[in-house]
């Protein structure tokens, strides 16, 4: 079975939005694929906050169940691919588990770098495609922060929106889904 790691800072909001979001989009796309969530420096046991609640309802996912869990070597060692919501997250997964830099990239990046590649093939295995994703990427290349890699934390700055942010996430992992699962996202569609 593919696991898929989303994995934002508290896992509170962009990574609690991203996971339940790419549920709904892999449930007809890829229904085998295990979604899991976590954050960088999340409390355990710890609810989305309620802006986060409404904007995903307002996209038809609830997060009344969801709590918040550290992220930890085995998650990390356990998914396929590592998705996260910033640079520093990367980095910090990096630090963990060196090994899993290949497969470890903000939505952004793997969205950018994945359309650059091109689709995944029917006969492609995903270690395979990531491989190509992830070829001539460098860990200097994710220093800093970056608008073009980040997705913008909500909470704590009310001149993010939660609605605007997870509709990014959602727009973004469609893109991700059609990537990865590309004859699957087109037989969901028809």
């Amino acid at each position: 079975m593919t696991t898929i790691l989303v994995v934002c800072s508290a896992n509170q909001c962009r990574s609690a939005l991203g996971g339940a979001l790419l549920q709904r989009s892999l449930r007809q796309a890829a229904p085998e694929v295990a979604v899991a969530t976590a954050g960088t420096r999340a409390f355990t046991g710890i609810a989305a906050t309620p802006p986060t609640v409404d904007a995903a309802s307002t996209l038809g996912v609830d997060l009344g169940a969801h709590r918040s869990r550290m992220v930890d070597v085995a998650m990390v060692d356990r998914a396929d691919l590592v998705l996260t919501m910033e640079r520093a997250h990367v980095r910090e997964i990096v630090v963990l588990r060196p090994q899993a830099f290949s497969r470890t990239f903000t939505l952004k990046e793997l969205v950018r770098r994945g359309s650059a590649v091109g689709p995944r093939a029917r006969d492609q295995d995903l270690s395979e495609w990531l491989e190509l994703v992830h070829r001539g990427r460098r860990s200097t290349d994710l220093l800093g922060t970056s608008s073009d890699d980040d997705i913008e934390d909500p909470t704590g700055n009310r001149m993010i929106d939660h609605e605007s942010i997870a509709r990014e996430i959602d727009e973004l992992l469609a893109a991700a889904v059609e990537l990865i699962w590309p004859e699957s996202s087109r037989r969901a569609c028809s």
